[in-house]
């Protein structure tokens, strides 16, 4: 099996994993991130993974292309994430940049307000949960992201999230009504 061999290592089994599937994983790739250098970058980090990897492949739960072409799918999703973000922080203002209106006064009061009550529910958080919260809300970080900041396994970056979400919607909702946070807010 080719993938057995590149799991003892067999740069040629890898070779051949690639030449056999390489067109099918940048088409999928490029699909996803519609640009060619992402989508090469995501292909290529699919491979490295595999490469690292392939003890990991379970052949009772499917084919090796099907498990390929999932990694290189989530590679390319990460990739377009990380890419957004990073365009998000980066944009630079100019002059023709249409800013938004600045809201009413009575609006600045209320946002106030909200910010407030929202910084004391953080508050109650433990620090776990409020630093996956700051950093993914507050930070624009995804959950990758995030998990590669703290050093702790996406996983629990997401158990964190969650279980944070869920207290601030019971803590918030008293205070603001149940609609406070719905679940359409968690990543």
């Amino acid at each position: 099996m080719l993938l057995a061999r590149i799991a003892e290592g067999r740069t040629e089994a890898l070779a051949a994993l690639y030449d056999r599937y390489g067109r099918r994983a940048w088409s999928l790739a490029r699909s996803i991130c519609r640009d060619d250098a992402l989508a090469e970058d995501a292909v290529q980090e699919a491979f490295l993974g595999v490469w690292r990897d392939a003890s990991r492949f379970d052949p009772d739960r499917g084919r090796v292309s099907s498990w390929l072409l999932t990694v290189v799918h989530r590679r390319a999703v990460d990739l377009v994430r990380r890419e957004e973000s990073r365009r998000r922080r980066t944009t630079v203002l100019d002059e023709s940049t249409e800013l938004p209106e600045l809201p009413a006064a009575e609006n600045e009061a209320i946002d106030a307000v909200v910010a407030g009550s929202v910084r004391k529910a953080m508050g109650t958080l433990p620090d776990d949960q409020r630093r996956a919260l700051t950093l993914a809300y507050f930070g624009g970080y995804t959950q990758r992201e995030v998990a590669a900041l703290t050093g702790v396994p996406l996983g629990t970056v997401k158990s964190r999230t969650f279980a944070g979400l869920a207290r601030l919607r019971t803590t918030l909702g008293d205070a603001f009504g149940s609609q406070c946070i719905t679940d359409q807010d968690v990543r």
